[in-house]
């Protein structure tokens, strides 16, 4: 059994290099620092025919479909793909995770789910291109308003 470092420090540095989304590590501003993707997550790429740089367009958030603006919290988000991403389908849910502290929404993806089957992880980002991320002018603390619910997603082999 491990030992707890005083104030929970353990804790922390073991969520920090654990790979798990609720432990990256945090930049000064709130955004999520660098981050590994797992080795599992690379074979499940490769043999789902995804290689870095294969990008999809996807529905920011599955509850929001259509809306303009759309609201994005941090944490958990579920995102639909709209078109053939390696051998994952229209349709197919990816899961990941929201940050908002900084100028931009960063959106990092750690699984994705066909229609029918379980979870297999994968390593992808939503990127900024036509301002699809960028805040609108009054996002609280917390939350993001963005003026388009669709955004690029770009797979990865790490976070950055």
């Amino acid at each position: 059994m491990p030992r707890v470092l005083a104030g929970g420090a353990f804790a922390l540095i073991l969520l920090t290099f654990s790979g798990c989304p609720g432990g990256v590590w945090l930049r000064p501003d709130g955004t999520p620092g660098p981050e590994g993707c797992p080795a599992e997550a690379l074979r499940t790429m490769e043999a789902l025919d995804l290689h870095v740089g294969d990008l999809v367009r996807v529905q920011l958030d599955a509850n929001q479909v259509d809306v303009s603006p759309i609201t994005l919290y941090d944490g958990p988000v579920e995102s639909l793909v709209w078109g053939q991403f390696g051998t994952l389908d229209v349709g197919t849910r990816i899961y990941g995770r929201v940050w908002t502290s900084g100028p931009q929404v960063v959106v990092r993806y750690y699984q994705a789910q066909r229609i029918g089957r379980q979870p297999i992880p994968i390593c992808a980002v939503a990127r900024l291109g036509g301002d699809e991320l960028r805040k609108l002018p009054g996002s609280k603390p917390g939350l993001a308003q963005l003026a388009f619910s669709t955004a690029t997603v770009y797979v990865v082999s790490e976070f950055r």
